[in-house]
Order: C-alpha cells, then sequence, then structure tokens
C-alpha cells in the first residue's frame, strides 16, 4: 500500500509539471531554447609536435631581416623578369627581319619565274621571225628556178618551214597562256607578301618601342633593388647575392613538413630550429637549406 501511495504521489506530481510546461510553452512539444550560434572567425591553430602533445601558437611573422629580404627578393625577380624580356627583344626583331627578307625572296622568286616567261616569249619571237624570213627567201627563190627537181627542192623546204613555224606558234601560244597565269599569280602574291612585310615591318616598330620601354623600366627596377638592398647589412647581402647567381628564389619558407620551399627536400632539425629561433638569436646568422644551400625562414 505504501508503494501504491508514493506511485500515485509521483504521478500527480509528474502531471503538475508537465501542465505548469504546458502553460509556459517549454514542455517536450513546446518552445525550445535558442540555439547557440557558432563562430567560425581564426582561432589559434594547434601545434602538435613529435612527442603527440599539442600547444596553441599564434601566427608567427617573418623577423625584420628575413622581410627585408623578401622585399629584396620581389625587387629582384622583377628585375630579373624585365632583364629577360629586354634580352630576347633583339633575337625577337632578328626573326621578324628573317620573316620580312623571306617574304621578299619569295616576290623576287614569283618576278624572276615571270620575267624568264617573258625572255623565253622574246627568243620564240626571234626564232619565228627567222622562220618567216627563211620561208620568203624559199618563196622567192622557188620562182626564179627552172629545172623542176630545184623546184621540188625549195617546195619540201617550204613545207617544212611553214610546219616549223607553226610549231613555234603554237609553243609561243602556250607561253603567252603561261604568262598571263605567271602574271595572276605574282599580282595576287605580291599583295599578300607586301601586306606581310609590313605587318612584319610594323611588329618591328612595336619592338622597338618595347625595347625603349623597358630600358626605362629596368632603370626604375634597379632603382628598387638598390633602395631594397639598404637596410640588409653587409655580410647578409653577400650571402644572399651568392645564393641569389645560382639558386632564385633565394629565400625560401620551411613547410610543415620540414621540407625546404626552394628544392622540396627536407631539411635538417639544426636547420628547422635556427629557422625558429630555438637556442639563440635565428638571424645572427641566416640559416640556408642543408640541400640547397637556399636561406630559409620559419613561416609560423
Amino acid at each position: 500500500m505504501k508503494n501504491g501511495f508514493k506511485r500515485a504521489g509521483w504521478l500527480e506530481n509528474e502531471r503538475k509539471n508537465l501542465s505548469e510546461n504546458g502553460r509556459t510553452g517549454e514542455g517536450f512539444f513546446g518552445k525550445k531554447p535558442p540555439l547557440k550560434r557558432v563562430s567560425f572567425a581564426l582561432q589559434p591553430r594547434d601545434s602538435f609536435d613529435r612527442r603527440g602533445g599539442s600547444h596553441n601558437l599564434p601566427f608567427a611573422m617573418p623577423s625584420p631581416v628575413i622581410q627585408a629580404l623578401l622585399i629584396l627578393l620581389d625587387r629582384d625577380s622583377k628585375r630579373l623578369g624585365v632583364e629577360a624580356q629586354l634580352k630576347a627583344v633583339p633575337g625577337d626583331i632578328v626573326r621578324v627581319e628573317q620573316r620580312i627578307a623571306a617574304e621578299k625572296a619569295a616576290i623576287e622568286a614569283a618576278r624572276t619565274e615571270l620575267r624568264d616567261l617573258e625572255a623565253k616569249k622574246k627568243v620564240m619571237e626571234t626564232e619565228i621571225g627567222s622562220a618567216e624570213d627563211k620561208l620568203g627567201r624559199y618563196k622567192s627563190q622557188q620562182l626564179l628556178v627552172r629545172k623542176n627537181d630545184e623546184y621540188q627542192a625549195l617546195s619540201h623546204e617550204i613545207e617544212t618551214t611553214q610546219a616549223q613555224i607553226g610549231d613555234l606558234e603554237g609553243n609561243e601560244l602556250e607561253l603567252m597562256y603561261a604568262i598571263d597565269e605567271a602574271r595572276k599569280r605574282f599580282s595576287a602574291a605580291e599583295a599578300e607578301l607586301k601586306a606581310n612585310i609590313s605587318g612584319h615591318e610594323a611588329r618591328i616598330k612595336m619592338l622597338r618601342e618595347r625595347e625603349i620601354n623597358l630600358v626605362a623600366e629596368l632603370k626604375a627596377v634597379q632603382d628598387e633593388v638598390a633602395a631594397a638592398r639598404e637596410p640588409i647589412g653587409e655580410p647578409k647581402l653577400r650571402l644572399y647575392d651568392r645564393i641569389a647567381v645560382r639558386n632564385m628564389p633565394a629565400v625560401v619558407p620551411i613547410h610543415h613538413v620540414d621540407k625546404c620551399g626552394g628544392c622540396h627536400l627536407k631539411v635538417s632539425s639544426e636547420v628547422v630550429s635556427a629557422a625558429r629561433g630555438k637556442g639563440g638569436d635565428p638571424m645572427a646568422v641566416l640559416p640556408t637549406c642543408d640541400q640547397c644551400g637556399r636561406i630559409v625562414y620559419w613561416e609560423g
């Protein structure tokens, strides 16, 4: 009985709670509490060490020396790009001039072909004229001979010469057609090739103007390089210059897997520690990659 009363009392309390929640709208089917907004702002990153531990690290900016070297690297890269473009201009001009020479040679070849055909036509006209003169003489002689055998011989010569003249005139007609076709081809080719030459000459003019602009741009970039070198100490500049001659970019970050950003090979733990500033001033002696010799820094 006591258990029955306890159960009845518990049920009564639950009914009261449910009725009160129903009035306030906070029951099981009532109003839900507002969702907590989640911020997606940048949070401190967890850095995991090799022992498996983790701790929060703020983003590490490169040291002032590295920042100065990176500015110098940027200006040097611009300088090298302008120098490469400037160096390529003379070769581009030579190639365009070669195209102009080829176009002019093609025009001259077409003109020579036409001249050769016209010269052949003149030679053929001369041969036809000589054959007609010979035919005229044969006919004159035939009128003067008295003997039948002489008359027959001259008749044979006249027939032979007439056939020769007919062949020459047929050849002359074919040659005239060939000259007409050659003249058409030459006119069309000359117009096209001259247009090409005009385009090539415009290209050369543009290249020469570009060369002038690049010279001015190079002077400005060289001034920027000189300004970027001023805040850097002489020993570090010597190291940078020695590396830049053979390996550009001369300053690269160390990736999160402890690999050089230039040669992409793994660097030693000593270089990583020096770049991260462990055990002393990391910029007293600039850390360099064990493999390629580039200056390295820890990007954070």
